[in-house]
């Protein structure tokens, strides 16, 4: 396996839980995950979380055979600093 997924920890995907079908069940009812520590920035049940929120199980389980490591990594690189760059917006428009 080539480059690993960093996660920079900024929450931008727990608090977009509500855009994907994958992860809506999660939704607390802001769109944010019900996991999520809003004031430490942190999931609450890291240890034993869903598999949708584990990049390495996610591929593993879903995208191994028809997708690259790396290319699967740079795909949610993308998404995260998509969802990031929406949260900054939605942050400057309060």
């Amino acid at each position: 396996m080539s480059k690993p997924f960093t996660c920079t920890g900024c929450g931008a995907c727990c608090r977009s839980v509500r855009l994907s079908e994958l992860t809506a069940a999660l939704d607390r009812g802001d769109g944010a995950c019900r996991h999520l520590d809003d004031i430490q920035n942190t999931c609450t049940i890291y240890d034993t979380r869903p598999d949708i929120c584990d990049i390495q199980r996610t591929y593993d389980q879903h995208y191994k055979p028809s997708i690259s490591w790396s290319k699967f990594v740079a795909l949610n690189q993308i998404a995260c600093e998509y969802l990031l760059k929406q949260q900054i917006a939605t942050l400057k428009k309060i």
